[in-house]
């Protein structure tokens, strides 16, 4: 268990859904204030979610602060304060077909969605979020663009998602990961029957080691929070890893501790050891 005299992290990563925010997807009083208390004292604080940037502001809004962010499971590092996207990793047209011929030879009957970013989180030129007809959303997407099938995979993209209704994200990665060969990187944030595929290599372990390299942090001196299997390599990752007291069995199983749930303000407890009011 990490002390309250213990050295002071230099970067705090940290999951959004389920890790940073409550249920009602607020930021609590109490982790906006202990989060401008940490950058205040000089600490980096970084986003690391599965969310596209898009998805970004209304986090900064709770926060007041806007961050270097890894988002769409560490496809893209994000600068919300000047809106630029600072590196993207893609499935590129040739992956994206062989990916979605094996997912329906695999995963009959589900649908298929492709998130893709433009120069900026919003940028108007770009259909950031295009889905099958087959594709049912398994949380409110407002911005979703259903296309045909063909369309989905006719451009780069950062994640191509998978759902399938009434099976388990855990039996549709069981089913598929198998086959990829190393052709992509598999993971999931939700057991709700999705599953996200991203270019090899990529998850938010990748991304967040670019922002330390970019920030000159070492691995050893960062401390992480998350909650679901999208999180383990960060976890895994980051000096302490912290798993929320709602995570799943792989994200406690990664970590070096647990705090108590998203709406129990458990990131904000463990980093009171260091910035307490």
């Amino acid at each position: 268990m990490t002390r309250r005299n213990s050295p002071k992290p230099a970067l705090v990563a940290t999951d959004v859904d389920g890790t940073l925010i409550d249920r009602d997807e607020q930021v609590s009083p109490r982790t906006r204030a202990v989060v401008k208390a940490l950058v205040d004292d000089g600490v980096h604080f970084v986003l690391a979610t599965g969310r596209p940037p898009r998805w970004i502001d209304p986090i900064v809004a709770g926060l007041g602060y806007a961050p270097l962010c890894v988002c769409g499971n560490g496809a893209v590092v994000y600068d919300s304060a000047t809106d630029r996207i600072l590196h993207n990793d893609s499935l590129d047209v040739p992956e994206l077909a062989w990916l979605a011929e094996l997912a329906e030879r695999v995963l009959p009957g589900c649908g298929l969605a492709a998130e893709r970013v433009g120069e900026t989180a919003h940028d108007a030129a770009t259909p950031q979020f295009v889905s099958s007809p087959e594709y049912q959303h398994a949380w409110l997407n407002p911005d979703d663009t259903q296309v045909a099938r063909r369309e989905v995979i006719a451009a780069p993209a950062i994640k191509m998602l998978i759902r399938l209704p009434g099976v388990t994200s855990a039996d549709m990665r069981a089913a598929l990961e198998p086959h990829l060969d190393g052709r992509a990187d598999l993971t999931y944030s939700t057991d709700n029957g999705l599953i996200e595929l991203s270019a090899p290599g990529v998850t938010k372990a990748s991304g967040l080691r670019l922002v330390a390299a970019r920030l000159g942090v070492e691995h050893r001196d960062i401390v992480a929070f998350g909650d679901m299997p999208n999180d383990v390599p960060m976890l895994r990752l980051a000096g302490r890893g912290v798993a929320m007291g709602n995570a799943h069995p792989e994200a406690l199983a990664a970590a070096d501790e647990t705090t108590l749930t998203n709406s129990e303000d458990g990131v904000a407890r463990v980093l009171e050891r260091w910035w307490a009011s």
